[in-house]
């Protein structure tokens, strides 16, 4: 063999020709457990080592979020954050998002993205991004911006699009954003059309000034009174033609949600049904009540039996022919 060739699987570690310890006679010895009593970190550690010292700290801190006493678990995290070395990312993210849920309860939900966001866009792998997409999840929904809501559920269920809770969420979501964009539809063209009935009217008085205010209808000039009863009519048919348009448009707005929202419910029956064979015990008692829940929520959509057999059949071929590498969200 030439000199510097090898032979794939011909290197060996050392320790294949070390010598085997002798095993001692009897029985091995028994593992004997760390006992801790309750709350034993509350007591003084003494322990020279900073990574345990902070452990205790996070501790009470966990046990104060627990408490709901938040402003104390916010001091308790923020006093570990200063602390912490900088190669200590595990502990770091922990507390980093402890800070951000204690400052959610707080009220204080711009700080508390400020920090999720830091979280994301330091993320390293799935288990990151999806804890950090939950966090931004809850900070949205304490917020009760449906949109941010349902856009961090569309990147989770780009992460996992066999989860069926996150499914179910979306659905919910979708439910409760028809009603919130059909009246802030309705506030907005309620002001236009006051704007454009108010000019409208202003419009059909040819003259203008304080004299002519307090004129009576009967000393008004005829020509006055005929271009008036030209623009009232003309008025009328203008406001009669925006509210059929707001009504159309709120009805489209809910169709389209309605539509998303029962699509987004039979994906999280689908999926509930994959699982339903694997499971026992509470799980499987949550999931046919979380079916059962989902057929009654079905029942109020104003959807014809086909329809719902269209969209059942298309989410089934999602899930079948689902490709794992491309976002599949509604």
């Amino acid at each position: 063999m030439e000199t510097g060739c090898w032979l794939l699987g011909g290197e060996f570690e050392d320790s294949v020709f070390e010598e085997r310890r002798e095993r001692r006679p009897g029985p091995p010895e028994s593992y004997r457990a760390k006992r801790c009593e309750p709350q034993w970190f509350y007591e003084e550690t003494g322990s020279s080592d900073d990574v345990e010292a902070l452990t205790v700290q996070k501790f009470k801190g966990d046990l104060a979020y627990r408490r709901q006493e938040y402003q104390k678990a916010l001091q308790e995290y923020s006093s570990i954050s200063e602390k912490l070395p900088s190669t200590n990312f595990a502990m770091k993210r922990d507390v980093q998002e402890g800070q951000a849920r204690c400052l959610v309860h707080l009220g204080r939900h711009k700080e508390a993205m400020e920090i999720a966001t830091n979280l994301e866009n330091k993320a390293t792998n799935t288990d990151h991004l999806t804890t950090v997409l939950y966090l931004q999840f809850t900070i949205c929904s304490s917020l009760q911006n449906l949109e941010k809501t349902i856009f961090c559920l569309q990147k989770l269920i780009s992460l996992h699009p066999f989860n069926p809770w996150n499914w179910g969420k979306l659905g919910e979501a979708y439910l409760n954003l028809g009603p919130a964009l059909s009246a802030s539809l309705a506030s907005s063209q309620k002001e236009n059309s006051f704007t454009s009935s108010d000019t409208a009217i202003k419009s059909s008085f040819p003259h203008s000034g304080k004299d002519y205010l307090l004129c009576f209808p009967e000393t008004l000039p005829e020509s006055s009174v005929e271009v008036s009863s030209g623009n009232k009519q003309k008025n009328e048919k203008a406001l009669k033609d925006i509210k059929n348009r707001m009504t159309e448009e709120r009805a489209a707005v809910l169709l389209e949600t309605q539509m998303k929202a029962c699509a987004s419910f039979i994906r999280t029956r689908l999926l509930l049904q994959l699982a339903q064979s694997q499971q026992t015990s509470f799980a499987l008692e949550r999931n046919l009540r979380t079916q059962q829940e989902i057929e009654d929520k079905m029942k109020r959509f104003s959807f014809k039996e086909d329809t719902l057999l269209l969209i059942a059949e298309a989410c089934a071929l999602r899930i079948y022919y689902h490709p794992r590498n491309k976002p599949d969200v509604l």
